[in-house]
């Protein structure tokens, strides 16, 4: 790949956050690029578009070239263009969102039925399960730092993490999404948890599991030390949200926590939490957790529902409530995440990521492994599945 062309990618994903800020993930490529284009005056999307689609021609079929059709589609909603909904999240994360009819989630609530102690209405069970092992601020800072010593072990025995490479971890509020992974570059990461959503104890493992180690900060310090250090390969010193590179990056984060859950350090991830005050039947959290698995498409049926179907607010925050078993909370954050500009199509990440890795995986470390170092495809993934 010429070095023209990268750049010419990493200027292009850098002009386009000045008018989403958000669409870049983490930047850590030459600075003087990203000066360069903070001090230049916004480049118009058209613009953009028009030189996504002049680097697409110039681009054998390959990973950066996803990438960039991705970047086009994207520089094309950003002009002004209208694209049905489905078709602009097919362009620009590889797979197309498709209704999963209600059936699909109808045995997971059977099982969730029998797993939840109790009488009464399932939402409610499920929720009392929930609220029976809530984490405080105080819980949640001290089960973080446990998970994240345990994890770092458990993912260094699949893959060799660089040297210096770690991790800070922040408590926010009032944010959009409930945990983020901010790549500072450098091998570091800052991690932000929400604080304003009240997590059970099995909820703050999958999420610190998703954010750290084997996740998101594992899979970004891993590529930058293998691939952009010691490969060159400086179109990885971008992360860009609406591109396939994120359906990658949300499918390992997800398969993460699955894998190390339900392997041996799964008990001892158990006995940290018990160390902070709470109480954690792992069989059981697993058990919920592959009843839970097909309601995962719950929120992608919200998405199209509301950007396709014209579905209001109100009717989509019912939909995830009876099917998705939120809280009025949950579902109002769940709007609130659709809204946000880099995010509206960005919700089949976590469900069709995670099917796709985890096929793909099948249970070998060693493919996960490829996950965390190589520029697998998405169009791979799926050829396998």
């Amino acid at each position: 790949m010429s070095a023209d062309v990268v750049e010419r990618y990493l200027r292009l994903g850098l002009q386009l956050d000045r008018h989403v800020e958000g669409t870049v993930d983490a930047y850590f490529g030459p600075p003087e690029l990203a000066e360069e284009v903070k001090a230049a005056p916004p480049v118009d999307p058209a613009a953009l578009a028009a030189e996504a689609e002049s680097l697409l021609g110039e681009i054998e079929d390959g990973w950066l070239r996803d990438q960039v059709a991705g970047l086009a589609t994207f520089a094309r909603v950003v002009a002004g263009e209208t694209l049905a909904y489905a078709d602009e999240v097919e362009r620009c994360y590889g797979i197309r969102p498709e209704r999963t009819d209600e059936s699909a989630f109808a045995p997971a609530h059977a099982r969730l039925e029998e797993l939840m102690p109790g009488t009464g209405p399932l939402v409610d069970r499920y929720q009392a399960w929930l609220d029976a092992a809530s984490v405080s601020r105080e819980q949640l800072e001290r089960i973080t730092a446990a998970v994240i010593d345990l994890a770092r072990d458990w993912t260094s025995g699949v893959v060799d993490l660089p040297a210096g490479e770690g991790v800070a971890v922040e408590i926010v509020a009032d944010k959009p999404w409930g945990g983020f992974c901010y790549y500072l570059g450098g091998l570091q990461s800052r991690i932000e948890l929400n604080a304003d959503l009240r997590r059970s104890a099995g909820e703050v493992l999958h999420l610190v599991l998703h954010e750290t180690y084997p996740g998101h900060h594992a899979e970004r310090c891993v590529k930058d030390d293998v691939l952009v250090r010691k490969a060159g390969r400086l179109e990885e010193a971008i992360v860009l949200v609406p591109t396939p590179q994120s359906m990658i990056a949300e499918g390992i984060a997800e398969l993460a926590a699955q894998l190390v859950l339900e392997s041996d350090a799964g008990a001892e991830l158990a006995a940290a939490v018990a160390d902070a005050g709470l109480e954690l039947d792992l069989g059981q959290l697993l058990e919920v957790r592959r009843a839970l698995a097909a309601c995962d498409w719950v929120d992608v049926n919200a998405a199209l529902m509301f950007y396709e179907d014209g579905a209001g607010e109100a009717e989509t925050r019912e939909y995830l409530e009876r099917w998705g078993l939120m809280t009025p909370e949950r579902s109002a954050h769940a709007i609130r995440f659709l809204r946000e500009p880099t995010s509206r199509s960005y919700v089949l990440t976590y469900s069709a990521g995670r099917e796709v890795c985890e096929r793909w995986v099948g249970g070998d470390l060693q493919r996960f492994r490829r996950l965390l170092t190589e520029q697998v495809r998405v169009g791979e993934l799926m050829a396998a599945s």
